[in-house]
């Protein structure tokens, strides 16, 4: 029988017990994913080196240019590490620096030390390896679309566990699903960037989009990112490997430090699509980068608070699309925004820039509590440095953060497949909805000094209840003869009482 998504995810998830109380839930992800990983290029690999034998012979069965994944040096198979019972610590790190000298790509992709981790002895990670033998991670047992999409949930729950930490390097599937969406009409050989990519999900969103919504083949578009948190880089790297994806996760700060550049004409790299939630308002280095080789900050002489780095990161990535004049197309970019990036009044002189350019094609605001243990306001901006003539000089506003638009689940708001549904069609329509979604002119944003928020343009108060007058009278009728009837009762009482 087939092992179902439910089974694998469920099989996965209770590694976490295994270790638990061993390492501080902050340090699960550390010591679990590579361990995966390693299980499910180790089965894939030994059954590709059979047919590989058969095919060619042992003396030629090992050849890299056979494999299209990392080859698994000899000794280091997962059968080679169950066998081991004593220091086993030890031999987990010896398996994970033999598999990285035997393929370079790897550097970098594992950091934990398991002989660092006290708790975890030989008695816990005999148990943890054993229980991940308990089934085949090879293509033909698990598709790597379904592994993958456990791995994301094993991703997500250690998030979880992290609490608000673990929102730094998850973005919940539905928010990553929709600004995919925003950005799609995707095609092969198109490039994809998130210059904060944390564990990946947004490029592999945009992957499972292309092949199953387009019907388009993904290893026919070219997929990187930047992470300064080496850990969670590493997770990318896996993330996207497990996917069947090859992809580029280079570690290091994407403002200090951006790592995709053409040295030759001192520019950054430019994209098709640059899809990202970077950290908000988070600090940046303002004083370091006040004559910037990459001319990114140049919307204003001033550039953005040295501890409010938002527009910061807006800057980079307009920067990182592609330019019609310059390139033959244009790029998008789907970015998860704070409110106040909208309407922060010393921030107009940012806002004014990019509207003038006419690179801001909409903003969809979203309810509330969407993130772990973070509850601030977010919304989307879509930028796109070649619109369609039709909506040249304007702006789309939608207004996502209505009831009609997401669920609680778990004191965390979560959009509907039907609210998604409906911020979509609202913006490939170009759509005018009542208390939903406006298209504005330039024109009115300049008027209210580049404001953006929302409530400006689209009606966002609560609709007052229509009133039947002639039923309210009915009521206030019905009960003044209720009135009149308790007064009389109580006259009665008085009289009787020979009270006055």
């Amino acid at each position: 029988m087939p092992l179902s998504l439910n089974d694998l995810e469920n099989h996965l998830f209770k590694c976490a017990d295994i270790i638990r109380d061993a390492v501080d839930p902050t340090d699960y992800k550390e010591y679990i994913l590579p361990l995966v990983y390693y299980k499910s290029i180790s089965d894939e690999f030994e059954k590709q080196y059979e047919q590989n034998v058969e095919e060619y012979g042992e003396d030629f069965a090992r050849r890299k240019n056979l494999y299209d994944i990392p080859v698994v040096p000899e000794g280091y198979l997962w059968d080679d590490l169950r066998a081991v019972s004593d220091n086993v610590d030890q031999s987990l790190n010896e398996a994970f620096d033999a598999l990285v000298e035997e393929n370079s790509e790897l550097t970098g992709v594992f950091l934990a030390d398991y002989i660092d981790a006290d708790a975890l002895d030989d008695d816990r990670l005999g148990k943890l390896v054993e229980h991940l033998t308990t089934y085949d991670l090879d293509r033909d047992s698990v598709p790597p679309d379904m592994l993958g999409e456990a791995y994301m949930d094993l991703v997500r729950h250690f998030a979880e566990e992290e609490g608000k930490s673990g929102g730094q390097f998850f973005t919940p599937p539905h928010i990553v699903n929709l600004c995919v969406r925003l950005v799609d009409e995707f095609d092969d050989g198109m490039t994809f960037h998130d210059p904060t990519v944390g564990s990946g999900g947004m490029l592999i969103e945009a992957a499972r989009y292309y092949r199953e919504e387009q019907g388009g083949d993904p290893t026919k578009m070219t997929f990187t990112g930047q992470e300064v948190n080496p850990d969670i880089a590493a997770i990318a790297k896996m993330n996207l490997s497990i996917h069947g994806l090859e992809g580029e996760i280079e570690r290091e700060d994407s403002l200090s430090t951006p790592a995709f550049t053409d040295e030759e004409d001192s520019e950054l790299t430019r994209f098709d699509r640059v899809l990202a939630n970077f950290p908000f308002s988070a600090d940046w280095a303002k004083d370091d980068l006040q004559d910037d080789p990459y001319g990114r900050f140049d919307w204003h002489e001033k550039l953005p608070r040295a501890d409010r780095g938002d527009y910061a990161f807006i800057m980079h990535m307009a920067k990182q699309l592609k330019r019609p004049e310059r390139d033959g197309a244009g790029g998008k970019a789907a970015i998860v925004i704070p409110h106040g990036v909208l309407f922060r009044k010393h921030e107009s002189r940012y806002r004014e820039f990019m509207l003038e350019e006419d690179m801001v094609e909409a903003i969809v605001g979203l309810p509330e509590n969407l993130f772990q243990n973070n509850s601030i306001p977010s919304a989307v901006l879509v930028l796109n440095t070649d619109k369609p003539a039709e909506r040249e000089g304007e702006v789309q506003f939608i207004h996502a953060a209505d009831e009609d638009f997401y669920r609680d689940e778990s004191n965390q708001n979560v959009l509907t497949k039907d609210g998604l549904d409906q911020i979509i069609e609202n913006f490939r329509e170009w759509a005018t909805e009542e208390r939903v979604s406006r298209t504005v002119s330039l024109d009115e944003i300049r008027e209210n000094d580049y404001n953006l928020n929302i409530a400006l343009y689209v009606d966002t108060t609560e609709p007052e209840e229509d009133i039947d007058v002639a039923e309210e009278l009915t009521k206030l009728r019905e009960l003044q003869a209720e009135r009149d009837e308790i007064e009389a009762t109580m006259n009665e009482h008085i009289g009787a009482l020979n009270y006055e």
